[in-house]
């Protein structure tokens, strides 16, 4: 057994895949916020590209976490060099092993802010990217508008150099910039909400604007928040996983990452201080995003929620599981197809017949083993930007809206907290009392769970939508998750 660490790179077994470029000559360019699983599997594999064909090397990665959680990620990366492992697993079985090295540092916020803002103010630091997940945007699901009354924000905009958010450090470190007469840096957020890019503009220059009208005017003018898409499915590292990758390989690694062999990057070319040349590895660099990630967050994303909360209601527990039965195939390409697709403007050169059967390949990847529980998480930052803006505009156009109303139905039925076999489901969701609480009512007033305008707006209003959402959550309760997909298929074929 190797424990991973730069001293024993050249110990460890042939078959894993190590930095091919001298870490010690490589420099900070860039600071990330939300150093979970994906960025290391996404971002951070891009940087590390580059690096390793001898270019990019002034763009190393400086992580920083400010979530309580954080702690235990800044002590697994240290502990190793901030070496981790990439694992990518591939269906007939193969796996594919590859030591990350272009995260060069890790910085936990709460235990030094003004170390965290000075490194930010830095002239080096060129680019600010985020992987903060839908609910680090700290913005109200219907309304989209910045949220004041958070307590940590007061905080940040009281005290800005003992910062506790993303929103107060990086404000604070423009601030400093702009006092010092440095260019600013670019914030690039790589988050699977739609126009991601604009949302934290948004965001960030409503905090400023709390805090210093003119401030918040010069990050207006100077500051860009390019939009991005991004797309590789990667599964919460288990304990099974760890021991995996020591067992196959004899590498000890804390907190190795596994993802799928697919990954896709389309990112709009809006930079202030210069970028890494992304496009020579795979990167899609162009001038609007929007209909690649119209065809992400609606395809993909939203054919997760209809295949978790159904999946689990029936008994299955991995997304490879459900995406293996024909019910359950047959139920998502009819969602794709007649639901999703009709909403999408035109994508030149993109075969979205392909692209739907390729999904569906991708969930059923047995070696992934995507848990349906990670996918059923915080839905109420999910359901309200992937699948709600589905039903709206096939409510506007007259389309078929009935498979996506018996997903809402679906997560209703989830939020019960109790499985078809009388087994406790763990609702996570940062609202998940509320949901819980309307959940339980819902066998007296059907409608409560979607009379909740916070996250439905007037949805419940809409009577085709209401129609088709009452007879399949009745449904549910009736005769279950697969009887109720198979008439819901009944109904497409007739």
């Amino acid at each position: 057994m190797t424990r991973l660490a730069t001293a024993n790179l050249d110990r460890l077994d042939a078959r894993v895949s190590t930095p091919a470029f001298d870490r010690a000559a490589v420099s900070a360019g860039i600071v990330h916020f939300g150093v979970g699983g994906f960025h290391r599997a996404h971002q951070a594999v891009t940087l590390d590209d580059l690096m390793n064909r001898g270019q990019a090397l002034d763009w190393g990665i400086v992580g920083v976490g400010v979530m309580p959680g954080d702690r235990r990620m800044q002590e697994a990366l240290a502990s190793q060099d901030h070496l981790y492992t990439l694992v990518v697993k591939h269906p007939d079985g193969h796996y594919e092993p590859r030591v990350i090295g272009s995260i060069i540092d890790y910085r936990y916020a709460p235990d030094d802010p003004e170390a965290v803002i000075e490194l930010m103010a830095d002239p080096a630091i060129r680019i600010v990217s985020l992987t903060v997940t839908e609910g680090g945007y700290n913005f109200h699901p219907v309304t989209g508008e910045f949220d004041l009354d958070n307590p940590d924000v007061r905080h940040d905009l009281a005290e800005p150099a003992t910062s506790r958010t993303s929103f107060g450090l990086i404000t604070e470190a423009l601030a400093r910039r702009r006092q010092r007469g440095l260019a600013p840096f670019t914030v690039m957020s790589c988050d699977n909400i739609q126009g991601n890019g604009e949302v934290a503009h948004r965001m960030f220059t409503a905090f400023a604007r709390a805090r210093d009208a003119e401030l918040a005017a010069w990050i207006e003018a100077e500051v860009p928040f390019p939009n991005s898409m991004v797309d590789r499915i990667t599964p919460v590292t288990t304990g099974e996983d760890i021991e995996e990758l020591a067992s196959r390989f004899g590498v000890e690694d804390a907190w190795p990452v596994v993802c799928e062999p697919f990954t896709q990057w389309v990112l709009e070319d809006r930079f202030v201080a210069g970028r890494p040349a992304f496009e020579e590895v795979g990167v899609q660099v162009v001038e609007d995003v929007e209909p690649y990630e119209l065809m992400k967050l609606r395809l993909l994303n939203a054919s997760h929620q209809a295949l978790c909360y159904f999946g689990y209601l029936a008994g299955y527990r991995y997304a490879h599981e459900a995406s293996a039965d024909p019910l359950f195939v047959d139920f998502l390409l009819g969602y794709m197809t007649h639901e999703a697709t009709p909403t999408l403007a035109p994508l030149p050169g993109v075969d979205l017949d392909a692209y739907r059967r390729t999904l569906i390949e991708r969930f059923a990847n047995p070696e992934v083993k995507d848990t349906l529980a990670r996918l059923c998480a915080e839905s109420s930052d999910r359901i309200p930007k992937w699948l709600l803006p589905v039903i709206r505009e096939q409510l506007a156009r007259g389309g078929e809206l009935h498979r996506a109303a018996a997903v809402v139905a679906s997560w209703a039925r989830y939020a019960e907290g109790v499985d078809e076999a009388g087994e406790p489901i763990e609702v996570v969701d940062r609202l998940k009392d509320e949901l819980m609480s309307l959940a339980g009512r819902q066998h007296d007033v059907p409608t409560a769970f979607i009379d909740n305008r916070e996250l439905f707006g007037d949805l419940a209003d809409e009577e085709r939508f209401r129609e088709a959402y009452l007879w399949a959550l009745e449904s549910l309760h009736r005769d279950g998750a697969r009887a109720t997909l198979e008439a819901l298929i009944e109904r497409e074929d007739s």
